[in-house]
């Protein structure tokens, strides 16, 4: 199993719309995507796009994530981290299935069951403490590469 590219890096914050005056004010965000919720996750997730090289429109996209009531998870990360923060690195897989099962296979320790994510694909996330510190995201490539 090999990872693909890099889809995204997860960054906490406890205000969406406070966090897209940044990316677009001081970092220069090409796109800001409409914010959503994701209830069956208890997060409110907005896609951010990154310059490129040269100018280019296609940089890294930032997940910004807003806890909603009741998340824990999430709401614990901010209370340690008040202005929020880089929360997770996502890589795409071809199979998310087999990526488990070979993840599962070197001991590192999945956090649940693959399932539907902030792209409309399978995820699921392995633990940071076996991954050199930071909790990774693995998507199944989203159909039509975007």
């Amino acid at each position: 199993m090999k990872l693909g590219r890099l889809n995204h890096i997860g960054v906490a914050t406890p205000s969406i719309a406070d966090s897209i005056v940044f990316w677009r004010d001081v970092m220069g965000a090409t796109k800001i995507h409409e914010p959503f919720e994701l209830p069956e996750q208890g997060v409110k997730v907005c896609f951010v796009d990154t310059p490129g090289a040269d100018g280019a429109l296609n940089g890294t996209q930032i997940e910004l994530i807003e806890p909603l009531p009741g998340n824990a998870g999430i709401a614990a990360f901010l209370a340690k981290n008040p202005a929020g923060g880089q929360h997770h690195m996502c890589y795409e897989v071809p199979d998310i299935h087999a990526a488990k099962a070979a993840f599962e296979a070197l001991g590192k320790r999945v956090l649940g069951e693959p399932r539907i994510g902030a792209h409309g694909t399978l995820i699921f996330f392995v633990h940071p403490k076996d991954m050199g510190g930071v909790l990774t995201e693995i998507m199944e490539t989203p159909k039509g590469g975007h």
